[in-house]
């Protein structure tokens, strides 16, 4: 199913959320050739200020920033047709080594539907993977989890997705599993045995279900990555999600068994060295509540645990929390512009094996947003 929305025209489950501009800001007759265009404008401005405590340094400061600015595009070409393209303009432009396009270039790619129930897709979109958090368009989020902080979310690839029933719908992808290739990524790295494969190929499927008229919501995925020869990535999500007239909750649960580690966490405590055997779990709980048509609250709750020579010695190495309660201010009704304030609180326990052998310390952070955030539809 296509959801033409203000955010943008993709299917259903690629991204999130459904809050809409009444109309287009330019009114025009779209005519037969703008009929099926549509094109906006994202932005979120935002004044800092910030500290660290705890560790070597306590840091502090305050600036404003831009925290996503992007341009998107997307329609229909035919029927049967659909394209999506996001530019994204606070990102690198440098060309990718081994997909050929920049990381602003975000989203670029096709839509066929091939039957009624039977959709595919190519160019470079992001992983179907399950939970709710990584369906949030960036726009939204003001900081993920560590997984999703790290994680590489748009590449280049194929997929399907099958409406099975009314409730339910399968999706798979063969994804490249990286951007960049092999000497790009990995020549300055010391490691054993560290070669590159065949295909750097990411394998992903995913289950989504309505339950309870669709009050009750399920977004699982497995994957099987490779970036380099015989050391594989398993990821699971389990993504779960309660919605009614002004509720919504969501939780989502994350397993990342990685024999060389992804992600990085563990192996920017290491001395030029790559992590092997780490093993990342994650909660993540994010609770929206509109208190009335001008005003919404939403608080999101998460931890991240990293562990090093998890099938031998299984060193823990730090778990990460925090916390993040958000107030949103709507003054107008036909266009969808909302002042925030927010705070993020971050706390970064190390256990005493990473405090002796890796010489860190724990830390917090602690900081204070306030900003304008406005998904504008243009076209």
């Amino acid at each position: 199913m296509l959801l033409i929305a203000w955010f943008i025209v993709i299917p259903k489950g690629f991204s999130q959320a459904n809050d809409s501009l009444a109309e287009p800001l330019i009114k025009i007759n779209k005519g037969k050739f703008f009929k099926d265009l549509n094109i906006g404008f994202d932005m979120r401005t935002e004044f800092q200020a910030y500290r660290f405590s705890g560790g070597d340094e306590f840091p502090r400061g305050m600036l404003f920033e831009n925290g996503f600015t992007a341009l998107r595009i997307s329609g229909r070409l035919h029927e049967r047709v659909d394209f999506t393209f996001r530019n994204r303009f606070n990102r690198t432009t440098a060309v990718q080594s081994l997909d050929n396009l920049s990381s602003d270039i975000e989203f670029a790619y096709l839509k066929i539907k091939a039957s009624e129930r039977l959709d595919l897709y190519i160019g470079k979109m992001f992983a179907f993977y399950g939970g709710y958090e990584y369906e949030y368009s960036p726009l939204y989020i003001l900081e993920f989890n560590d997984i999703y902080s790290n994680a590489l979310a748009f590449v280049t690839g194929a997929g399907l997705s099958y409406q099975a029933f009314d409730q339910h719908q399968f999706r798979f992808q063969v994804l490249n599993s990286r951007t960049l290739r092999y000497e790009d990524l990995y020549g300055d790295v010391v490691s054993e045995n560290i070669q590159e494969p065949i295909w750097p190929v990411n394998f992903v499927g995913n289950w989504r279900g309505q339950f309870f008229d669709g009050q009750f919501e399920t977004n699982y995925s497995a994957s099987y990555s490779n970036e380099v020869r015989d050391r594989g990535t398993y990821f699971i999500t389990l993504g779960h999600k309660y919605k009614s007239k002004d509720l919504s909750i969501m939780y989502d649960f994350q397993y990342s068994k990685e024999d060389i580690d992804t992600k990085g966490i563990v192996s920017t405590l290491l001395d030029d060295e790559l992590a092997e055997d780490v093993l990342y779990v994650e909660n993540w709980l994010r609770a929206e509540y509109r208190f009335s048509r001008k005003f919404q609250g939403l608080i999101t709750l998460m931890t991240s645990t990293a562990y090093d020579n998890f099938s031998t010695s299984r060193e823990l190495i730090r778990t990460s929390y925090g916390a993040i309660p958000t107030l949103y201010y709507n003054p107008f009704k036909k266009i969808d512009i909302r002042f925030f304030m927010a705070y993020i609180g971050r706390y970064y326990d190390y256990s005493n094996y990473a405090k002796q052998n890796l010489g860190v310390e724990s830390f917090n952070k602690n900081e204070l947003r306030i900003g304008i955030l406005a998904p504008l539809n243009l076209l």
